[in-house]
């Protein structure tokens, strides 16, 4: 017995190595942590159960039955993160560059498997070559039977890909069908095709950081939704991220306790200028509103005229998006509305009530925009946030003008409850703009154009630009005081809390992709 005891303890151990300890301390060398590093530093201490540690290609082509390494490139199994059970995969890159292989698919296949028979987040750790070459279309397969449970997982347990080393190749679409990305910064990238390929068939010279680094994705293509500094701070954001999710989408997010003293916020009143055309920052009033320190943004640096993210309000999980005054004063462009949509959608997967902070003077005007389909994308916001059955809280801060008043989640469009600020301004356009057009022969006969003009407008801002029209009629709830938001705010989703929604029987919606 003490034989086959031995003879365990061997190929755990060689499983345990990896690629060997030259390829470990060459992974060291790129200031990289290893994947059983990687898993073990993620999980809470002693409780990560490994499944498939000895587990081989069937490869003999190419010489392939010389190269035999347990686990076959990648690490799989269960444990929990902060107490609660969630299932990960982790490639090692010390195993033929963590290629991905038919086996090392499977793997990852029966993990994603586990996870959605028992309810419970999966989370990837990437780091491939991409596809293993010597397998020829049996590697293709795997990637696709990976991509068919990520879509088959989606909006039923969160999915998390770190992006901790290359991934190239098809091997991207899996981290793109999940929840959140998340890139290390210098060491990791993502495209489709390569620098080489680039230019060959464009003839463009680009490096692999410009075409698909970290800042890269996380600034100009919205791929990645945050990027972290190295290995440890990459991990550390998933545990952070998974703290404001749910364990499923038939749960709701784990409350924390908090002390609710110091609902009323005087900072609140001195945010907004008097001047209703100079910018401020939108996340003075967020901090101003939820929990202590509480806000975790998503996609900072994408689209920067709207903010999205996850806050606590009361010890609850919630979503917040906000127009951000700082960036283009806030308007929604193409970019900008497919961020708060995707963003839109993952709370109502999820079950995350969802606070909409309104600064928007209307939609980025253009050619640019138009040819871009700045009609279909801003439709993607108004579709997302119109079939959203989550509590939903808004709060007009400053400007409303235009459709994006509708869009940005309006009682029209089925807003729980609507707040204003008493220097909410809300109407189709500004008053210059609206007072040119309304009065124009009335100014273009005046002696004094510009006088009248003046006067014109200073009659359609007292008309409009404030938000007792609109509470009139029912489309404001209530007008508020600014300091007073977080204690409306609380007791609102409070009142929400038990909302449920029955939806038409449908397959599935037509959302204008």
């Amino acid at each position: 017995m003490d034989s086959k005891i031995d003879k365990l303890n061997e190929k755990l151990a060689q499983a345990y190595l990896g690629g060997g300890q030259a390829r470990i301390d060459k992974q060291h060398q790129k200031k990289k942590l290893t994947a059983r590093e990687r898993v073990e530093y993620l999980m809470d201490e002693g409780s990560f159960e490994e499944v498939g540690a000895l587990v081989t290609h069937r490869t003999t082509d190419f010489g392939m039955a010389d190269q035999v390494f347990y686990g076959d490139g990648v690490i799989t199994g269960y444990g929990t993160i902060h107490g609660r059970p969630v299932y990960i995969y982790a490639q090692d890159f010390t195993v033929f560059g963590g290629a991905l292989s038919e086996t090392h698919a499977e793997k990852i296949c029966k993990i994603m498997d586990m996870a959605m028979k028992t309810g419970a987040p999966i989370i990837g750790l990437n780091d491939s070559g991409g596809a293993r070459i010597q397998e020829g279309v049996r590697s293709l397969g795997g990637y696709a039977e990976i991509f068919h449970r990520n879509v088959k997982a989606s909006g039923v347990i969160p999915q998390i890909s770190a992006i901790m080393g290359p991934c190239a190749g098809g091997a991207v679409y899996s981290p793109a069908l999940t929840d959140f990305t998340i890139m290390v910064e210098n060491t990791s990238y993502m495209f489709v095709t390569g620098p080489n390929v680039v230019k060959t068939v464009t003839n463009e010279e680009v490096t692999s950081e410009e075409l698909g680094g970290a800042n890269t994705h996380a600034s100009k293509s919205g791929v990645a939704h945050k990027t972290s500094l190295n290995d440890i701070q990459c991990l550390e954001d998933v545990k952070t991220l998974l703290s404001y999710l749910p364990q499923n989408n038939s749960q709701t997010p784990q409350s924390l306790d908090v002390n609710l003293k110091g609902e009323v916020r005087e900072v609140l009143s001195d945010i907004v200028p008097n001047n209703p055309n100079k910018p401020y920052d939108m996340h003075a009033v967020i901090s101003g509103v939820i929990d202590d320190e509480s806000f975790y943004e998503i996609h900072k640096n994408y689209a920067e005229s709207i903010i999205v993210g996850f806050a606590r309000l009361g010890g609850r999980s919630i979503g917040i998006i906000a127009n951000q005054p700082m960036a283009f004063a806030g308007v929604l462009g193409v970019n900008s509305s497919r961020k708060a949509a995707r963003f839109t959608r993952f709370c109502d997967c999820f079950n995350i009530p969802i606070l909409v902070l309104v600064d928007v003077p209307g939609f980025l005007p253009g050619t640019d925009q138009e040819w871009n389909g700045i009609i279909v994308h801003g439709a993607k916001l108004l579709y997302a946030l119109s079939e959203a059955t989550v509590p939903r809280v808004t709060v007009i801060t400053r400007k409303a003008y235009g459709g994006a008043y509708d869009v940005m989640n309006s009682k029209h469009i089925g807003a729980d409850m609507n707040f204003a600020w008493p220097g909410a301004e809300i109407a189709v356009m500004g008053a210059k703009g609206a007072s040119e057009i309304i009065f124009k022969k009335e100014i273009s006969d005046a002696d004094d154009p510009a006088s009248k003009l003046a006067e014109k407008e200073k009659e359609y801002a007292e008309k409009f630009a404030n938000p007792y029209a609109a509470a009139k009629r029912g489309f404001i709830d209530e007008v508020i005081l600014p300091q007073n938001t977080r204690r409306k705010l609380l007791k609102a989703f409070s009142m929400l809390e038990n909302k449920k929604v029955d939806s038409p029987k449908r397959k599935h919606g037509n959302i204008p992709l």
